[in-house]
């Protein structure tokens, strides 16, 4: 369990907040670039870490993230004509840049200089792979453009999405690093689903639910092994890879694309879900890339036009009992991005650890949360730059693979859980 002023800490993250002004310390990911398509486009409403803000794509291509509200009288800019180099208030006319600078004010005379003195908040926005990145904190102390391998493969070789999740963002990436629950709550979608499914390592998964955990500390974050007894009396290894502050990535099942995941605060009751699949040496099949599109493995569906799942709490996540006494799904949740939404949600809002009990396989959950609190609380207390920023942390990769008993997952899988261009990810 968590003391009350501990989870308080972990999961508040507005402006001025400790574990707030850690995550303004990285590069995350803000929009979808397909949210921004072309110049001139429609801004788009993005609401991180507390803030309201507004993302838009001028008419030279180059794409801007400022408050929300105009600096006159609030209104919000969403409704603002974006042309000619900026976007344009309709109320009266104040118009500003992608650096947040006002560049006309129509009722004031040029020669006054009024426009110089004012600017909204801005902060960069970034295009890498399909996704538009920013870094919401000291611009002079801004880490290297990010490098992860997911964005940085051929574009034919991976795909992400988002989804809105209604919850705070640190249940849902706890969630990310707990192994134990696949061998239940994803039974039945290890045998169902395509990107999943026909792995020898499944029948793992399904033959030993009380997998053992080793947790081992890296530079960036941890890698989190769970093991499984295999054939021989040898063990099947799945490692999660988890880098500050909330990166997550799925152990790989056979030759399918590799799994994963970012969970991004919106304010304290609401989190981003940004979740990705990838191969490092092949482009992604049309039946791959066409299952992500209809909610298979990490993914989901939606409401049209928005990004709130279609199976939500309104709907009771279109929970099939009958489905659920078959066992076609463990919980009767349809699809695995939603069966984990469905119980991280079922939680409330913010999760009371203070009532919890923990247990041997949650070790992996322990650990992250003692290197966010102390990261926090040294950047609070010392100006201390947190661990996970640097782009050695981001080349790692997670690994499945069957070792005898006798050795070591961090040291017969080092190579295996670094990124190495060209060679494909050990999987079974």
């Amino acid at each position: 369990m968590l003391r009350k002023e501990v989870n308080d800490l972990l999961t508040q993250t507005d402006p001025g907040t400790p574990m707030g002004d850690m995550f303004r310390q990285y590069w995350i990911p803000a929009l979808l670039a397909r949210e921004l398509p072309e110049d001139d486009c429609p801004p788009v409403r993005v609401k991180l870490l507390g803030e309201r803000l507004l993302a838009f794509r001028d008419s030279h291509g180059r794409y801007g993230l400022i408050d929300e509200f105009c600096a006159h009288r609030g209104v919000s800019l969403w409704f603002g004509r974006n042309e000619e180099g900026g976007l344009r208030c309709p109320y009266h006319g104040w118009k500003y840049d992608v650096e947040g600078n006002c560049t006309e004010v129509p009722s004031e005379p040029a020669e006054s200089g009024f426009c110089e003195k004012i600017k909204l908040t801005a902060y960069p926005l970034i295009r890498i792979g399909d996704v538009l990145w920013t870094h919401m904190g000291d611009k002079d102390n801004r880490p290297p453009r990010p490098e992860w391998e997911f964005a940085t493969v051929p574009a034919e070789q991976t795909y992400t999405s988002k989804r809105w999740q209604e919850c705070n963002w640190l249940q849902a990436m706890e969630g990310g690093i707990d192994s134990s629950h696949v061998s239940w709550l994803h039974s039945g979608s290890l045998k169902s689903d395509p990107l999943f499914k026909g792995a020898r390592g499944n029948q793992y998964n399904q033959n030993d639910k009380k997998p053992v955990f080793e947790v081992v500390e890296a530079d960036g974050g941890l890698f989190i092994g769970a093991r499984r007894m295999a054939e021989n009396d040898q063990y099947y290894w799945r490692i999660t890879p988890w880098v500050m502050p909330s990166f997550t990535m799925v152990p790989p099942r056979g030759d399918h694309p590799v799994h994963g995941h970012f969970w991004i605060p919106i304010d304290d009751e609401n989190c981003w879900a940004w979740s990705f699949d990838y191969h490092p040496t092949r482009a992604l099949s049309t039946e791959e890339r066409q299952a992500m599109i209809d909610g298979y493995g990490v993914h989901n569906q939606y409401v049209p036009g928005t990004f709130r799942p279609r199976q939500n709490k309104d709907n009771d996540y279109l929970m099939d009992r009958d489905a659920q006494k078959r066992g076609e799904t463990y919980s009767g949740v349809w699809g695995i991005a939603m069966q984990d939404a469905s119980l991280q949600e079922s939680m409330g809002p913010i999760v009371d650890r203070t009532k919890e009990n923990l247990v041997s396989t949650d070790n992996g959950i322990i650990m992250a949360r003692h290197r966010l609190r102390k990261a926090a609380v040294a950047l609070r207390d010392k100006g201390t730059p947190p661990p996970g920023r640097d782009i050695a942390h981001q080349m790692v990769r997670s690994a499945a693979r069957v070792l005898p008993q006798d050795q070591p997952f961090k040291d017969a899988m080092k190579d295996d859980l670094t990124v190495r261009p060209g060679v494909k990810q050990t999987s079974v």
